[in-house]
């Protein structure tokens, strides 16, 4: 069996760090706010290239924290895209302000800048472009559509630490930028965790209240806050990892480039980097026709691919009240039925991935 992500690969060879870094804390019984998360904190500031990191419980958080630090409110709107995870669209909706759509530009999967200018209006407080699958979104555009009309950025790079923009790492473009340490991200913690960056000095310091107790001191709660650290033994194992970040991104740039190789001449369509951009492939996204199919008939091959998402937000239950309707957003809606993640890892062997690619081209020739 080839599994989607292995862990386990990665684990095994900073097997003695790993486990050193956590005897450390374990030693220390520093298991919260220990040394381990300032540190960690710093040098990832310095990897992404901003003044601040703020480490917080989860990527979800992340974002949480960062919209309510822009002091978005009922009556506000924030424009993003609907073929993101749920999670960045729940961050509008629990501050009271409304969820506004924009569709994807569908050679990249990422937001459509030009249709982004078309969905501004007075309400609009802030954009939130998702690097989906760890390509970036066209930063210097959108970035200059909101700042010419005085629009809060926060960048969702849950999928993309360090991809490019005309060779400006994102995370640099917008007032803040939200990061998700899950397992299986391109810096993967061993459970949950997450970061918020920003240049901003007083954002940073709101962010950090925030996400302790809305404390701007001990026991003196400016605001109302939550409880959003992230623990130290998830910063000690992030600090083994973090070096090796650039490089894993790499690993993942060639295997990319490889699938394309072994899959070229297959009617399907593979992922494509723009030429202003450098991504760094959390996912390496096809599309197919009969995607649920060829999803079964890979699995009954051993191989472990999924689907990043089988849903458009915008027409979720829980979103109904919005008022939007199937064909709304016909590019992420069309590409949400054909779209299939197929194994992607540093670790991935020439050998796995010509049986991922084998197995992907018997489903398609057999008709």
């Amino acid at each position: 069996m080839i599994p989607f992500v292995d862990l386990a690969a990665q684990y095994n060879s900073l097997k003695t760090e790993i486990d050193r870094a956590i005897a450390d804390v374990i030693g220390n019984s520093a298991f919260i706010r220990g040394p381990a998360v300032a540190a960690f904190e710093r040098e990832f500031a310095a990897a992404v290239g901003a003044r601040h990191a703020i480490g917080v419980a989860s990527g979800t958080d992340a974002l949480n924290l960062a919209i309510r630090a822009l002091d978005l409110g009922p009556g506000d709107e924030a424009i993003t895209v609907p073929n993101t995870w749920i999670s960045t669209v729940y961050a509008v909706s629990h501050v009271g302000a409304r969820p506004v759509f924009v569709d994807i530009d569908p050679a990249t999967g990422q937001m459509d800048a030009d249709k982004l200018e078309r969905a501004l209006s007075p309400r609009t407080k802030a954009v939130i472009p998702v690097h989906m699958f760890g390509h970036p979104a066209p930063m210097d555009r959108i970035t200059a559509i909101c700042r010419a009309r005085g629009v809060s950025v926060v960048e969702d790079i849950a999928q993309a630490p360090l991809a490019e923009v005309q060779g400006k790492k994102v995370g640099s473009f917008g007032d803040l930028a939200c990061y998700s340490f899950y397992p299986s991200k391109n810096l993967g913690c061993y459970g949950d965790g997450g970061a918020v960056a920003t240049d901003d000095d007083a954002l940073a310091k709101r962010v950090r209240c925030l996400a302790d107790y809305g404390q701007t001191e001990r026991f003196r709660h400016a605001m109302v806050g939550w409880n959003s650290r992230l623990d130290t033994l998830q910063a000690a194992i992030l600090r083994v990892k973090l070096p090796r970040l650039a490089g894993w991104n790499e690993a993942r740039r060639a295997r990319a480039k490889r699938y394309g190789e072994l899959l070229a001449g297959l009617p399907i369509r593979l992922p494509r980097e723009a030429p202003w951009a450098k991504a760094v492939y959390h996912l390496y996204v096809v599309e197919v026709d009969r995607r649920d199919e060829c999803l079964a008939f890979l699995r009954t091959s051993g191989v472990m691919a999924q689907v990043h998402y089988p849903a458009c937000v915008h027409l979720q239950p829980c979103y109904a009240e919005l008022g939007y309707r199937p064909g709304d957003f016909p590019a992420a809606e069309a590409a949400k039925d054909r779209i299939l993640s197929l194994p992607m890892y540093p670790e991935l062997t020439e050998a796995q991935m010509r049986t991922v690619a084998d197995a992907l081209a018997a489903f398609v020739r057999r008709g």
